[in-house]
């Protein structure tokens, strides 16, 4: 499979395409005010504490606090708050953990007010963005995320990603980490670290490390609450997340962000910093590569696919509800069953690109199309999981239901991805309402009227719609047109055009110029 990034900066922030076989998968947009990010570590205040929900507000230093259940301050809170008085007194030891000793795992079992205590200090990382009026969610089990490996403190374990079949290489990456692990810090090993030498795994960790040391640092100089670890932008954090072997090409319609690009795929992935080119052609980037007339189509309340079949998508506060229809889509020679099973397939490839491109998470209810055959839903079952495959949120399919509705939760970490590819109508300027013809003829008598007095011209051409040309010509010498030339003194000539709206017109001069009115 080909992959392709194609980045675009613009005065609203950066947007970044991810492409599969030519085909829009991804849309991601950098707001550049945005305040929060999944990764970004806060060192922050307890704000409230509430006993009935077992959780706490954590003050962050934005407009919105930050939530957190007592499950999510995670298994090795004690070793974490242990490690921030530490860094707050600029103990050195504390950048490497050297000779820390790690605390018990913290119980499932607690009660938050027995743990914190208003005003206390914090370590708190984003786990999910701000959704609708909600802050963002936080946790207090720190990790920080590279290329290769995802550094987590306070733990000497060893993960490896599980899209990692082979034992052999399962093995080799096992004893490569346990050999240049630093002691007090665990290790997951991440799917792109597959094949990879020790020279790429080591200089990944040694970042990790080096973030580590940084914010280390700035813990013994700020005063809560204040970011002390910046996430990626959205750009780098999608590199480093997506970049593979099989990308074929990165293109970027921006010098500097260009040269930011190349810079950071040359330090990750030394060798394939080529695959980064700078878009130079006229065309707008997106519009260029297919990009723009991808979103028009995917985007929207109702999704229409080739082959005539349709969905509608509605996003509620709840969830996200999909509905199958066949549309026009009809093949000989094939019976009820069998179209159906035809559209619900089609339709589950595209749902699935879907739930990607729009980043749907929570709850999604599709309605497929009724089927009477155990065999055709379990075959929709299966296309749909193998559909699913290449996204990388955590998600979960159930069977479809006897009432034809199939369940998918997937992970929300950020609202949902919305483009507004509706357009204000030229006719009414989105009021819903237009001109009487008559206010329209009137209004063209006295802009004529104008500019008989004012440019002291005594020929005039109108171009107009059709139906406003056929009523002002009609009735040869009874016509409006013959009634204005005697009235005002002028000769005129009306012409239409079909590509000009119903109540659009324009004036010209003898010699052909548009006259502004």
């Amino acid at each position: 499979m080909e992959k392709d990034l194609i980045i675009s900066r613009t005065p609203e922030g950066v947007q970044i395409a991810l492409l599969e076989d030519k085909k829009l998968v991804e849309l991601h947009k950098e707001q550049p005010s945005s305040q929060y990010a999944v990764g970004d570590i806060y060192f922050g205040k307890v704000r409230k504490i509430m006993q009935g929900l077992n959780a706490a507000f954590i003050d962050v230093g934005g407009d919105k606090e930050g939530f957190m259940h007592y499950l999510d301050l995670g298994p090795t809170y004690n070793s974490v708050d242990k490690y921030l008085k530490l860094a707050m007194n600029g103990d050195k030891s504390a950048s490497t953990l050297a000779n820390f000793k790690i605390e018990p795992i913290l119980e499932k079992v607690g009660n938050f007010d027995n743990i914190l205590k208003v005003g206390q200090p914090i370590l708190v990382q984003v786990t999910k963005e701000p959704i609708s009026t909600k802050g963002p969610k936080v946790t207090g089990d720190i990790s920080l995320a590279g290329h290769y490996l995802v550094l987590t403190p306070f733990s000497n374990k060893i993960s490896i990603s599980q899209k990692i079949k082979g034992s052999e290489e399962r093995n080799r990456l096992r004893r490569l980490m346990q050999s240049i692990r630093p002691q007090n810090f665990g290790v997951i090993v991440r799917t792109v670290a597959e094949g990879k030498s020790v020279a790429e795994l080591d200089a990944d960790l040694r970042q990790l490390m080096a973030s580590w040391a940084d914010m280390t640092d700035k813990l013994k100089r700020v005063t809560a609450p204040c970011k002390v670890h910046a996430e990626l932008d959205t750009t780098t954090a999608l590199l480093r997340d997506v970049l593979t072997d099989d990308f074929n090409s990165i293109q970027v319609d921006d010098a500097d962000l260009y040269a930011e690009v190349r810079k950071f795929v040359a330090t990750m992935t030394p060798g394939k910093e080529d695959i980064v080119k700078q878009y130079k052609l006229e065309t707008p980037i997106f519009e260029q590569f297919g990009v723009q007339r991808d979103i028009r189509r995917a985007f929207g309340r109702i999704v229409t696919i080739r082959s005539g079949v349709y969905l509608y998508v509605e996003h509620t506060e709840a969830m996200h509800v999909i509905d199958v229809n066949s549309g026009n889509h009809i093949k000989a020679g094939s019976g009820q069953e069998d179209t159906a099973l035809q559209v619900n397939i089609e339709s589950g490839i595209e749902i699935a690109r879907q739930l990607r491109l729009r980043d749907m998470g929570g709850i999604v209810i599709i309605d497929f199309i009724d089927m009477d055959k155990a065999e055709n839903r379990k075959k929709l079952f299966d296309v749909m999981t193998e559909a699913m495959k290449p996204d990388k949120a955590r998600h979960t399919i159930l069977p479809l239901s006897k009432f034809g509705l199939m369940q998918i939760t997937r992970q929300r970490v950020r609202p949902v991805m919305e483009v507004d590819v509706q357009e204000k109508c030229p006719m009414c300027g989105g009021t819903g309402h237009i001109k009487q013809s008559l206010v329209v003829v009137d209004e063209i008598e006295s802009n004529l009227k104008y500019l008989r007095t004012s440019l002291n011209e005594s020929r005039f051409t109108i171009v107009m719609h059709p139906y406003i040309h056929a009523y002002l010509t009609k009735g040869g010498l009874k016509s409006m047109r013959m009634k204005w030339m005697w009235r005002h003194h002028v000769r005129l000539t009306m012409k239409s055009s079909e590509q000009y709206g119903l109540f659009e017109y324009h004036f010209f001069n003898a010699n052909g110029d548009e006259i502004q009115l």
